[in-house]
């Protein structure tokens, strides 16, 4: 088996581990890509790290998780671009009962163009929330964010991952609309029928068509006003949600590969 495939098969490999706290009481607006990013960084940790790494890759395995093309040749300064973005980021987090503090994501990066290698370092103030975590907390395959095409269905995803622990059960929560906004970086939509229609209806879908979960959402009215949404989630049977990983491995798997020879090429890996 050549690097190519051994790199894929890691890739497949990889777990996104947080606590629920990072998940369901953080406010934070980053991009499709970026959260890509972000994840791909998160899901280098182990439960057996003690402290966070000096986590490297080679550019051209980063790039091709995170969705950054070499189109034009401008590869080194989208990638750059794509960090300091995520760098000069911060989150909100909540620690207790009215009590948040602020969070950056990245502590270090460091981009060498003669190894073709990107080393990060994850913010120290983390920690808590990424580093051997015993309770509370969710773990997901990387491998089913990658195929989402919305920055919302992330979100959806892992909130629905966070409140659906026990895989044999079906489960229902409630969340009120302005809650649901926050959790899902919908806040800009003001009025519910847009954020029905250009967040949640396309984020259930697509976790529907490529996820593991199985995801439908019911509207509480007062009147004619909508002012919570009850979600129904349930775990796909194990040959529904193997044939979808295996779609998505077809898929991510050419297009990665492709852009590995397109960097082999240029002398970049």
């Amino acid at each position: 088996m050549g690097m190519k495939e051994n790199k894929y098969l890691e890739l497949r490999n990889k777990t996104v581990t947080k606590a629920n706290d990072l998940i369901q009481k953080s406010r934070f607006n980053l991009s499709l890509q970026q959260q890509k990013i972000v994840l791909y960084l998160i899901s280098q940790v182990t439960p057996f790290d003690e402290d966070f790494k000096l986590y490297e890759f080679s550019i051209a395995e980063f790039c091709r998780v995170c969705g950054i093309d070499d189109n034009n040749g401008k590869i080194y300064q989208d990638l750059k671009a794509a960090i300091k973005e995520i760098a000069d980021k911060s989150l909100w987090v909540e620690i207790a009962e009215k009590r948040e503090t602020l969070l950056r994501w990245i502590e270090k990066p460091y981009i060498d163009a003669g190894s073709g290698t990107i080393q990060i370092r994850l913010d120290s103030d983390m920690k808590p929330f990424l580093l051997q975590l015993k309770q509370n907390f969710t773990s997901y395959e990387l491998l089913w964010t990658l195929h989402f095409k919305s920055k919302y269905t992330i979100r959806l995803y892992e909130l629905v991952k966070s409140i659906h622990f026990h895989d044999l059960a079906d489960y229902q929560r409630r969340y009120s609309v302005d809650e649901l906004k926050r959790l899902l970086g919908g806040e800009r939509y003001k009025e519910y029928r847009d954020f029905k229609r250009r967040v949640l209806v396309p984020s259930v879908k697509e976790i529907n068509q490529y996820s593991d979960k199985d995801v439908a959402f019911d509207e509480v009215r007062r009147g004619r006003k909508v002012i919570e949404v009850e979600f129904r989630v349930s775990s796909k049977d194990s040959l529904e949600t193997a044939r979808i990983r295996s779609d998505i491995e077809k898929e991510l798997g050419f297009d990665q590969l492709t852009l590995w020879d397109r960097l082999e090429d240029k002398g970049l890996v």
